[in-house]
Order: C-alpha cells, then sequence, then structure tokens
C-alpha cells in the first residue's frame, strides 16, 4: 500500500515558476507613475480588464479616423539587462510606437503595454512601466492598460522583451501622407537622440568584435559606452502636434517620416508619391559621434550603416518651402535642433548616381511610390 503523503509532491503555479504575488507587487509599484498619465478622459483605474477613454471629443470631428501601430525595441533590452537600467526602453517603447501614429497627424489617444519575462522582478517591471509611464506623458498620451506575463522554460529567469500597441485620431481632411508631397518641399530633418532602437543587432556585433565594454568612458561621448547606446529614443510627438495646430505653421507640413529601421532613406521613400523625389544633401548635418564611432569599431561599409541607423535624423518633414522658417523657428523655440536637409524633386531631374556614395532608394518596405537620393558627404566624413 502507497503511504507518501500525496501532498509531499504537489506542484503548485509558484513551483512551476509563475509567482503572483510578485505581480501583484509589480503592480503596486507601478500604480502611481501610470496614473500619472491619465486625465479626465480616462475611466477607471489600474485592475480592470479593459481600459477606458472617454472619446466625447470626438463628436466635434467632421470625419475622424482612428491611427494604431504597435512596436518593440529589440535588441537594445540585451544593453539595458547587461547595465541593469530598466527605467529607460520604455521610453524607447513608447517613441517607436507613438511616432509612428504622429507620421499621418494623427494625436495619439491612448496606448497600452506588454512584458513578457523568465521571472517577474517586481522592482525591474516597475522601472519598464515607470520609462513606458514617463514617455506617454512626454507624449500627452494615456497609459490605460497592460500585461505582464511570466514565461518559465521559455524564458531564461533574467530574460524580458517589451511590446506596445497605442491608438489616435485623425481629422481625414487633415491627414498627411504622399498625396499632400509637391514639387519644391523642403525636406526638413529633426535631431535624433541618438541611436534611437534601431541597428542594436549590428551595433552589438560591433561592440563584441571590438571588445569593447559597456563602462569604457569614451571622450567623443563625454561619458561612457553604455550611457550612449542606451540613451532613450527622442518622443516628436507633442513637437510635431505644435507644428501641425500652430496657427503660423498649420497646413505646412504635407508628410512626416519617422526614421526606423532600414535608416534615412528608406523611411523617407515611403511617404514619396509616384514622379517625384527626395534630393538629400549629408553635407548639411554631421551625424552624433556614436555613428562614426560604430562605422570606425567596426569598418561597417557608409551605406552599409545608412540603411541600418538614423544617422542622427530621427524624423523628417516634407514642408511647403515658403513656411519651412517658421516650422524651422517653432521647433527651435521648443528645444528640438531641425535643419534643411534637402528638397522634393521631379524623379526625371535626379542625375544618375556616378560618385561612390551617391545612393538612390525606391520602393522601400513594400510601398511602391517614389524615391530618395542621398548625395554629399557629412561634414568631417571621408
Amino acid at each position: 500500500m502507497n503511504t507518501t503523503d500525496p501532498r509531499s509532491s504537489a506542484i503548485t503555479y509558484a513551483g512551476s515558476g509563475v509567482d503572483t504575488a510578485a505581480g501583484d507587487r509589480a503592480v503596486e509599484l507601478m500604480k502611481e507613475a501610470v496614473a500619472a498619465t491619465h486625465g479626465p478622459q480616462v475611466l477607471g483605474g489600474i485592475g480592470a480588464f479593459a481600459g477606458l477613454v472617454d472619446v466625447s471629443a470626438l463628436k466635434a470631428y467632421r470625419r475622424p479616423l482612428l491611427a494604431s501601430s504597435t512596436d518593440g525595441v529589440g535588441t537594445k533590452i540585451a544593453i539595458a539587462r547587461e547595465m541593469d537600467i530598466h527605467d529607460t526602453i520604455g521610453r524607447d517603447l513608447v517613441g517607436m510606437v507613438v511616432d509612428d501614429i504622429i507620421v499621418v497627424g494623427a494625436a495619439p489617444l491612448a496606448m497600452t503595454d506588454y512584458i513578457a519575462c523568465g521571472t517577474v522582478v517586481p522592482e525591474r517591471i516597475a522601472d519598464i512601466v515607470r520609462g513606458i509611464a514617463e514617455g506617454c506623458r512626454l507624449a500627452g498620451c494615456a497609459l490605460v492598460g497592460g500585461e505582464t506575463a511570466e514565461h518559465p522554460g521559455l524564458m531564461a529567469p533574467e530574460d524580458y522583451d517589451v511590446a506596445g500597441a497605442a491608438v489616435g485620431v485623425v481629422e481625414a481632411d487633415e491627414l498627411l501622407g504622399p498625396e499632400r508631397v509637391r514639387h519644391g518641399d523642403v525636406v526638413i530633418g529633426m535631431d535624433a537622440s541618438g541611436l534611437h532602437s534601431n541597428g542594436y543587432s549590428l551595433v552589438r556585433a560591433v561592440l563584441d568584435a571590438a571588445d569593447l565594454s559597456l563602462d569604457a568612458r569614451i571622450e567623443d561621448f563625454g561619458r561612457t559606452l553604455g550611457e550612449e547606446i542606451l540613451e532613450p529614443t527622442r518622443i516628436y510627438t507633442a513637437d510635431l502636434l505644435a507644428v501641425l495646430q500652430d496657427p503660423g505653421t498649420a497646413g505646412a507640413v504635407h508628410a512626416l517620416s519617422h526614421v526606423t529601421g532600414g535608416g534615412l532613406a528608406a523611411n523617407l521613400a515611403r511617404v514619396m508619391p509616384h514622379g517625384l523625389a527626395a534630393r538629400l544633401d549629408r553635407s548639411r548635418w554631421e551625424p552624433g559621434a556614436v555613428f562614426s564611432r560604430v562605422a570606425r569599431w567596426g569598418s561597417v561599409p557608409q551605406l552599409d550603416l545608412e540603411g541600418t541607423l538614423n544617422m542622427g535624423i530621427g524624423m523628417v518633414a516634407l514642408v511647403e518651402a515658403e513656411k519651412a522658417d517658421a516650422v524651422l523657428a517653432l521647433l527651435a523655440e521648443r528645444g528640438l535642433g531641425a535643419r534643411v536637409i534637402g528638397e522634393v524633386v521631379g524623379e526625371d531631374s535626379l542625375p544618375e548616381p556616378g560618385a561612390p556614395l551617391e545612393h538612390v532608394v525606391a520602393g522601400a518596405k513594400g510601398v511602391e511610390g517614389g524615391s530618395v537620393l542621398l548625395a554629399g558627404q557629412h561634414p568631417g566624413w571621408s
């Protein structure tokens, strides 16, 4: 007869690797930061099955269009983990999501997040969400819900990944895009804060090959390597909404392009209409030191670098030429560096690429539209 106490071999949820109490503790630690993103339009609080947003204001729209976006931050998380700094990666997530929404002229309304991890460490999860909440505050967007999922056996205890989704609204007749772009428009490039959140597989491969420590102080950066490459993604939403809504610049912007994976030319080509091209002159801006360092450390060919990283330009606006100065003045007033980096011309006027670094990009990311020519060279680059 089997006399073994069945309780001695009982399997519990906690014993299998999922600690619901730790999850509850993480929620308690993040509640205040999340609540700070809520205005009167957000109903209820944390813990509900669904986030609720009062959209009564949309009744004033003639034809409101909802814009949605979802994204993650890729392998930049590996840097955050190595440095054990987790309160900035959330800002990266928000930037990747809401700045795709502003591209069509939409104001973000609400965002949700999803965190998958091997083991819930309450303080780490709370740090991530605090970063997301701070990003939402900068973007003027409510963080209305989220999920933390523990995946023991599928992910290592220290592993985690983050993703998010947001929804915004734009008046139909104010929608930005290729249809508004005109011959003679100027191309305004806005400063990136650094690498943002794209191309980190390349960056990490370069650092590994060069055997560089994240703790190493790099004089060109004025800080450590790790601090430089963990710099959060700049969030452009509030600045661009100001440009779109200011009486002096309203109607000036015809299209926007968020420079993410694939680099400047490939993303700008997505908003170029058939028959037109953006002619960009590299001599009009100087990428930050981190870009030249990555190129040098890894002997990365410039065209490969440009097809991977943002090269110091995180957002691009195609703007009516007569109002370009007003747009630049307003951005400068808001503390965002920007300058004219090119102009819109007819595709048939583009010269045949001659110099080694003259490069035309078209048909990027499945979009069959116009093209982008990169020519010239950045100051200080050879």
